[in-house]
């Protein structure tokens, strides 16, 4: 549970948002070049199978921060240091992370920003992989697809959202919460005061 009652974010929770999300963007262009040949490899499912990692900067700054919008931002800002540093794709994917981070945010929200388990975790993981695939639907017309293909794209999609998402984003917000990093930070203050958290 979220042990803060004040919702407005403080200046290092800002500086932390807005690192993270440029840190992961970085790195989410890197996995692009992997998705790549892992497609050459296996052909169109390969997006599905990665797109997990496409919304663990939501789930690890939430974790983290534990307050509102903190998932949509972290994902809105990699999306945006995407574009900064040459993804081909250019400017479309500042919707991709509107939308992605919307998805992420959404299980957040319906517990009122109170409730950090892992179930919930998980929960933003496969709420952004359902909102990316209903926006994927839309932009590269699915409705044309077999209804079995699609059924196999949608169960990777949300497979990978739960476990390059929301677990593998727990696994690295309890990794930096090991190195000291994230001291101060509300998962910190969760451990300093259990019954609280």
């Amino acid at each position: 549970m979220n042990t803060h009652q004040d919702s407005r974010w403080t200046a290092r929770e800002t500086v932390t948002i807005v690192s993270m999300g440029f840190v992961f963007g970085v790195l989410y262009l890197a996995w692009v070049q992997l998705w790549l040949v892992v497609q050459a490899l296996i052909g169109p499912l390969a997006m599905d199978m990665m797109m997990g990692f496409w919304f663990v900067v939501s789930i690890v700054a939430a974790y983290i921060i534990r307050k509102p919008f903190v998932a949509f931002t972290a994902e809105v800002i990699a999306a945006v240091a995407e574009v900064l540093t040459g993804n081909p794709a250019g400017l479309i994917l500042v919707l991709t992370g509107i939308v992605q981070g919307a998805g992420a945010e959404l299980p957040f929200l319906l517990t009122r920003w109170r409730n950090y388990r892992m179930w919930v975790l998980l929960a933003s993981g496969a709420s952004a992989a359902v909102f990316s695939f209903a926006y994927t639907w839309i932009r590269f017309d699915y409705g044309n697809l077999e209804p079995g293909l699609l059924a196999v794209m949608f169960s990777l999609r949300v497979t990978s959202g739960v476990l390059l998402g929301g677990l593998l984003g727990w696994a690295i917000a309890e990794a930096l919460y090991r190195t000291g990093a994230v001291n101060g930070l509300a998962i910190d203050e969760a451990r300093r005061r259990p019954l609280a958290a």
